[in-house]
């Protein structure tokens, strides 16, 4: 067939069917547009993405790093903690025992002096002497005061009874004699006194005593 003859033909086509070939022609190419235009987009999206996990690695890698830094920071920080307080458990009585040092070099000038002088009262005094510095000192500087507690009323928070002995002149429990000295730190007990405690006699009913002294009031 000829061209002359096919141009006839489609010209003798009818025009609905010319018409609805365009309509496809033109759906056809609407289609490809957005399917085009859908892909790019996808393509956009993939790159944010891409560019989004990047991201992430980045910060997460460098969390990590500030993690591992403050991590051995901590390590660092634990071990000159632990350090520090061994130093200050050893070392807690550095001041203590430098007060104690100058006592003890006291001691060795009296001892020094009786070892030529032969005198034993000077010795004493020398001894009194030093004793009277000691506890000056720890009161002073420490707080460490020695309490006396002959004569005084018995007190359980300070006082610990070796021995007990009723009297006749006494109305209430009262230390008669101090074995071993108490001693306060601040305004604590550090060590009880030793004492010996006199108690009120109690007066028995059958007491022939008491019925004699009666007797003679009468």
């Amino acid at each position: 067939m000829s061209k002359q003859q096919n141009e006839e033909v489609v010209e003798n086509q009818p025009q609905e069917l010319v018409e609805s070939t365009e309509n496809e022609r033109s759906e056809a190419a609407a289609t490809e547009s957005s399917t085009t235009e859908a892909q790019v987009e996808a393509d956009d999206g993939l790159e944010v993405l891409r560019k989004r996990i990047q991201e992430l690695e980045a910060e997460n890698s460098e969390l990590k790093d500030q993690y591992l830094r403050k991590s051995a920071d901590f390590d660092n920080f634990r071990k000159r903690m632990f350090r520090e307080k061994e130093e200050s458990v050893k070392y807690a009585n550095t001041n203590l025992l430098s007060d104690i040092i100058n006592i003890i070099d006291d001691f060795e000038r009296a001892i020094k002096s009786s070892q030529e002088s032969k005198d034993f009262d000077m010795f004493h005094s020398g001894i009194e002497l030093i004793e009277k510095q000691f506890t000056g000192m720890l009161d002073r500087n420490w707080g460490l005061k020695r309490f006396e507690s002959e004569g005084e009323p018995f007190d359980p928070q300070k006082h610990e009874a070796i021995n007990m002995e009723e009297r006749d002149d006494l109305q209430d429990q009262t230390v008669l004699e101090d074995y071993q000295k108490g001693y306060m730190l601040h305004d604590r007990v550090l060590r009880h006194a030793k004492v010996k405690v006199g108690v009120p006699r109690a007066a028995s009913p059958g007491n022939p005593d008491d019925n004699d002294r009666e007797q003679n009031k009468e």
